[in-house]
Parts: structure tokens; sequence; C-alpha cells
């Protein structure tokens, strides 16, 4: 998941010195961006996969207790809201926020209007990765992300000097050993290809070399 660390100090330094969106287009580029990722949320859930991060986390205790994946989702994001505002700033922070709501509510009411039979595992590891990969740009060229572990990886990385890369890598593997006790290894297996097409989309199409917003 490095590239996703990468791609945020990438967005905030790109916000601190380019002209930025209007107002309505950040707003119409979140609500794109939340919905992507929530029907990728929607893909694993229904096949019984697992992600890295806090989505990652969430969904494993969703797994596990049966509760909400959006309720769990929101909460555990809570604590890092503090961090974001001093390592990213304020307008960051409200834009984070504001996508991890929309992801947490839209992931909530799915249920109510959409409901998928059969949705075969290798396909929803492909197109869930290119779900979350797009959802995730088009967040990021917006100056937004979906905070949690992120934000904790750049602030210790700050405050030690361990690369938040690597300290964001550890985590993603910690949370999917441990959802072994509730996914099978197949799963598992389907997972890391989802999350590396993730990160693949994002190594492609967020690069300052090639893309300035």
């Amino acid at each position: 998941m490095s590239d996703i660390i990468n791609a945020e100090q990438s967005s905030v330094a790109a916000a601190r010195s380019l002209i930025h969106h209007r107002w309505f287009e950040d707003v119409i580029a979140i609500l794109i961006g939340s919905n992507l990722v929530a029907f990728g949320i929607l893909f694993l859930n229904q096949t019984g996969m697992i992600t890295g991060g806090t989505a990652g986390l969430s969904l494993f205790l969703h797994y596990t207790f049966g509760m909400k994946f959006g309720t769990i989702f929101f909460l555990i994001n809570l604590p890092f809201y503090y961090l974001a505002i001093r390592r990213m700033g304020w307008e960051f922070t409200i834009k984070t926020f504001a996508a991890i709501a929309l992801v947490s509510l839209l992931s909530n009411i799915q249920p109510y209007f959409i409901h998928i039979d059969h949705l075969q595992p290798v396909y929803a590891a492909l197109f869930g990765g290119c779900l979350f990969g797009t959802g995730f740009i088009v967040l990021f060229r917006h100056q937004a992300s979906l905070g949690g572990f992120n934000i904790l990886a750049l602030f210790i990385q700050s405050r030690t000097g361990i690369r938040a890369g690597w300290l964001l890598m550890a985590c993603d593997v910690v949370i999917m050993l441990v959802s072994l006790s509730v996914i099978n290894t197949y799963a598992l297996i389907l997972s890391i290809i989802c999350a590396l097409i993730l990160n693949l989309i994002i190594a492609l199409n967020h690069r300052q070399d090639r893309y300035t917003v």
C-alpha cells in the first residue's frame, strides 16, 4: 500500500502549490469516488474477502461480530482526524471526513438498492480492485482520502523517520493474517490480488511527473 501513501503526500503537495478545483468540482468528485469505493466494498463483502487499512479492519470486525461495515468504518476513523489536521491541514481533513462519511453511509444503505444473487470471486477480486483504484484516484486528485492508518503512518514517519510505506504494509499484513480466522485461504489470495490491482492503478495514474491536477 506504499503507493497510497505516496499518492496522499503528492495530493497534499499539489494542493499547496497549484490552483484548486472549484468547490462544486470537489463535491462531485468526492461523491463519485466514494460511490466507487463503496461499490468495491460491496464486492468484497459479498464474496467474503478482505483488504488493508481501516477498511480491512472494518471488514474483519464485520465478519466477526456482524456489525454493519459502514458504522464500524466511520467509528474507527474518528481518532485519526486529529492527526490529519496536524499533518495535512483542515481542507484535506474536511474532504477526507466527507469521503469517509459517504463510504460509510453508502455501504450501509446499499442492500436497500442492490442485491447480487451470484458473484464469481475471481471477477469480484479483479473488478473490485479496479473500483477501489479508480475511486482512490478520483479522491486523491481532489485532495481527499479515506484516512485511517495512512495518516497515522505519515505521522509516525515524520516523528521517527520510519518509512510510512513499510508501516502501512506491516499493518495490512497483520490484518490479512488475523482475518484468516474468519476467511479461508482462497479468499485471502484473491484479496491480495485485489490489493495489487488497486496499487497498480494508483502507481500508473497518480504521478506528479505525469499529472498535476
